[in-house]
Parts: structure tokens; sequence; C-alpha cells
């Protein structure tokens, strides 16, 4: 018999960072991953769209038990995103940047941890004088490409291999200032096999993992990729006030 005064668990709220669209394959994405991972994993997440230009208020993903910063750049408040990108970093609020949230996670860790404050992404900026995410040599625009992952880094215990192919739809990357990142924290835990960076994770926060490639336009969107799993256990545990273990489990 379920006791009545036993406290009710809170449902995981989720903050999706970045202005929706139709149009924007990962967005349409979301609402099967969400069902997926409710109907398949048990791990049942309230998700709620913030805009780019809303994400900047103070208290906008505040609360949340996660935030992921989805594609779609360049959003329409690069400001708005960098803010939701910096208070879930600086509160521990589980994060996951995809595509695009990998790029402006970079650009938030150079400015307000290595006080690189010039730097900029040159699709807002094409003519930024010190651009540390800049046109990719090769467009990676609906292509698949191989990551090597670091064994011991969050990233390889999330998808359980040192070897992964994933699938891309974007044309900017990481190209300057790495070494900047890596001394003030940041480990870059994939890589393409020439060695760009295409995974981050920032080690001592309960969960923060960006990666270039998009996790979730992996299959049909029936079986989450064990990133977004990871990310959705990362919320509901956060929720329930436990510590986040930051593997996806089965």
């Amino acid at each position: 018999m379920t006791n009545p005064a036993a406290p009710t668990a809170r449902t995981a709220r989720l903050a999706l960072v970045g202005d929706r669209s139709p149009e924007v394959a990962s967005h349409t994405r979301v609402p099967l991953l969400l069902d997926a991972l409710a109907e398949r994993d048990r791990l049942v997440l309230d998700a709620y769209w913030i805009p780019s230009e809303e994400a900047g208020d103070e208290d906008a993903v505040r609360g949340f038990d996660a935030v992921w910063v989805l594609p779609g750049s360049p959003y329409r408040s690069e400001a708005g995103v960098l803010a939701a990108i910096r208070t879930a970093r600086v509160a521990g609020i589980p994060f996951l940047g995809t595509c695009g949230g990998f790029q402006h996670a970079l650009l938030e860790y150079a400015r307000h941890v290595c006080g690189l404050t010039r730097v900029a992404h040159a699709e807002n900026d094409p003519g930024a004088e010190d651009p540390l995410i800049e046109p990719l040599a090769c467009s990676l625009v609906g292509h698949e490409s191989v990551v090597l992952i670091e064994p011991g880094s969050l990233a390889q215990s999330v998808i359980g291999s040192e070897r992964t192919v994933e699938r891309y739809f974007c044309a900017y990357g990481p190209s300057r200032h790495l070494d900047t990142l890596r001394t003030h924290g940041l480990r870059f835990s994939g890589h393409d096999e020439d060695g760009n960076v295409r995974v981050a994770e920032l080690p001592g926060h309960p969960f923060f993992l960006a990666t270039l490639f998009q996790p979730e336009l992996s299959g049909d969107g029936a079986r989450p990729h064990p990133v977004v799993r990871a990310m959705a256990r990362a919320a509901v545990e956060h929720a329930a006030g436990q510590p986040v273990t930051g593997t996806a489990g089965a």
C-alpha cells in the first residue's frame, strides 16, 4: 500500500535552448526522443523550449534539471545562449550541447573562464579578428565520420566505446586557443581521425558534455543515442537529488 505521507517524486525538467523551427531536423526529432526515453528507458522529462532571446534572463534555466543547447545557429541571440550555458556550468546543472551547442559551449568557456574576451564565432561575426569557431576546411553537412574517444573520459563511459561513427550537419568548428582551453580545465575527449576536436567535457562538473556531431539524429529516434540517454539520466538524478553518475545505463 502506498504511504500517503510519502513525498511524490518530482519529474525532471529539461530546458531546450534554441530557436525552435520545423526546418531544423534536430528540433523535429526531440518529441520522438522524449517519447522513446520515457517508454524504453523510463526516463521521463518535462521539456520546455526556451528561445535564445529569452535564455539570457537571469533565471531562464535556473530550476531546470538539465540544459540542452540544440543546433540551429546562428541563434537569434548569441548572448542568450551563452548566458544559459554559463548558468548550467556555474550552477552544476547537467548540460548537453550538440553542434551549435558545442560551438557555443567552447565560446562561453573561452570568454568567461580563460579570459579570451575577444574571441568570436565566425558565423555570427564573419569579420572577427580572433575567431574561436571558424568554417571547417571540409563541411560536415550531411556527413557521417569516425570519432575516436579518449579512454577514461565521460564520453567513453557514456558511449561505451573508444571508436564510434556519428552524424553531422555543421560547417563550423574550433580552430585556435585549444591549448588555452585545456590549460583552464576543459577536456577534449573526442577527435576525428585527423585529430580535430569533436567532443568536449568538463571534469568536476556533475554532467557537462558537448559534441560537434548530432546524437539526436542517430537512427530513426526510436532508440535514443547513448549521449541523449546519459543527459536524460543525469536530469532525472538531479531532480531526485541524487549524485549524477554520468553513465547512460542499459
